[in-house]
């Protein structure tokens, strides 16, 4: 890992950013949902199952609740579960 000194200074220090934690976790499960062929891919408007894809999406969202589960917001941990497991049952319904 990098120390301090060995990093340089972040250009955007001060530029406000245009995602928090919500649009985060709605952007992956956006993708998810596109992985899982329930929404149509932005960039070619094609509806296509992609379970590899889907299954890694949603481990990640699995992971960062883990992860972060003593860290939230109550209504933060709530949006994160029930993201995960509507995913994960989609993922299961469509892997069957």
């Amino acid at each position: 890992m990098a120390d301090d000194k060995t990093c340089k200074d972040n250009p955007m220090q001060g530029v406000p950013l245009g995602i928090n934690f919500t649009t985060f976790i709605y952007s992956l499960s956006s993708s998810a949902m596109v992985a899982l062929g329930e929404a149509a891919d932005p960039s070619n408007g094609q509806v296509e199952f992609q379970p590899q894809l889907a299954k890694h999406t949603i481990d990640v969202l699995g992971m960062l609740q883990e992860k972060f589960n003593n860290g939230l917001k109550d209504d933060e941990k709530k949006l994160l579960c029930d993201i995960v497991y509507n995913l994960r049952m989609a993922y299961v319904n469509k892997s069957k």
